[in-house]
């Protein structure tokens, strides 16, 4: 049996991070990850489209919370500890710099996750941190003087246990086992399927709308991205996670209002077609969209108002401008399930907060056992706030764990 003060169950990103403060902290401390894939750090690998989106640039404590779905009460305090500027400041002293695209996510400044792996990878090295891989967690024991974990190949003994690994169904059960509550998983953060001739040849078309979810309280602003199977964007992402077990309980069969124009209302738009329809009394509806809208998507837009392309503004009827504002404001779509977005899946649900101690992560049923990232019930919108959650557990993690 190999004895530990801490082992790491987990070799993503809350696990490394994790470990790499706690020997930063604890020189002397023996400590090893259990990751049980062939690599480790692979949700990293992809993230961003292989850039790593490490963080977002939301500075306020409070503000930066309100991204969390799940979990915005619980990250209160922890960020007012460790939150998006910490990050930076701890990865630009680990020789990573980073950089804050328009829409406010963090990359390296290489656009490559692997700057961000290497980091890791060379800070486990250099503060004798042992990383194994191959070792798949089988069972979990408590006794009066340690924890017992065995894998597939052998077993291990700690004083300290740590369970970062993210929405593992076997790790969620294991801890039932050990008396914790688990929310059960549904998926959060995925694109919308809609089959609809209004967007059939619009791939590729994006909009800044607003979208609410029909007979529900959901609603989202941003962009909207329309897609070859429906429709995408932070928008509709944002629904996806806010909306996660609300959306699981459809079926992902539900309806969804899309207002083109995000903050006009019918009866405003209908007035500023009745004065375009005086200004361009001689010119075609069709041909230019008097809004800042794609011109492909204004075209049909105006078609769904069963306007045609040769149809002046003079030729309006106070039907179609009606029905033309509705389109613009109101237009209403059919979503048939849903799609994984890209590869980051993030999933709603895991170990129940109320069990956790937020001051210190560690567990409420049992000394000595602690908790990071995603195996929680937390979980975030796109764009860097997933990662800042897994470097924020982490770091309370290390600062609290021989305090």
């Amino acid at each position: 049996m190999k004895t530990y003060d801490i082992l790491i169950i987990g070799g993503g990103a809350a696990g490394f991070f994790t470990a790499i403060n706690i020997v930063e902290k604890n020189p002397k401390v023996k400590i090893a990850i259990l990751e049980r894939g062939k690599e480790v750090l692979e949700k990293v690998r992809i993230s961003g489209g292989g850039r790593c989106n490490v963080t977002h640039a939301q500075f306020i404590p409070n503000e930066l919370a309100k991204n969390y779905p799940r979990g915005e009460k619980e990250l209160r305090g922890p960020f007012h500890q460790f939150a998006s500027g910490d990050t930076i400041e701890w990865f630009e002293k680990h020789g990573v710099e980073l950089k804050i695209e328009n829409d406010g996510r963090m990359f390296p400044v290489t656009d490559s996750s692997y700057t961000i792996i290497d980091c890791f990878l060379s800070a486990t090295q250099k503060l004798g941190i042992e990383v194994l891989k191959g070792r798949s967690v089988q069972s979990i024991f408590k006794s009066e003087k340690h924890w017992k974990i065995d894998t597939q190949s052998e077993t291990f003994a700690c004083q300290k246990l740590i369970v970062a690994t993210g929405s593992n169904p076997k790790v969620w059960q294991l801890m039932e086992t050990l008396g914790h509550s688990v929310v059960s998983p549904v998926p959060s953060l995925f694109t919308f399927n809609i089959k609809d001739v209004r967007i059939k040849d619009l791939p590729g078309v994006s909009a800044d709308v607003s979208v609410t979810v029909k007979d529900s309280k959901l609603k989202s602003v941003g962009p909207l991205l329309i897609t070859h199977w429906g429709m995408s964007g932070p928008a509709i992402l944002k629904l996806s996670a806010w909306g996660a077990r609300e959306l699981f309980d459809k079926k992902y069969q539900f309806q969804i209002a899309v207002n083109w124009l995000k903050d006009y209302t019918a009866t405003e738009v209908e007035e500023q077609l009745r004065e375009l329809k005086l200004e361009h009394a001689k010119k075609t509806v069709a041909k230019k969209s008097p809004f800042e809208l794609v011109q492909r998507l204004w075209e049909s837009i105006v078609l769904a108002a069963g306007i045609g392309p040769e149809t002046k503004w003079a030729d309006l009827s106070k039907t179609q401008i009606q029905k033309l504002a509705l389109e613009l404001t109101q237009a209403t779509f059919q979503v048939n399930g849903k799609s994984t977005f890209k590869e980051e899946f993030v999933t709603a649900g895991g170990i129940d907060l109320k069990e956790i101690n937020f001051k210190t992560m560690q567990s409420k049923l049992h000394d000595d056992l602690y908790f990071a990232g995603e195996i929680l019930n937390i979980d975030a919108i796109t764009g860097g706030f997933n990662f800042q959650n897994a470097w924020t557990g982490g770091f309370i993690l290390a600062d609290h764990i021989y305090s």
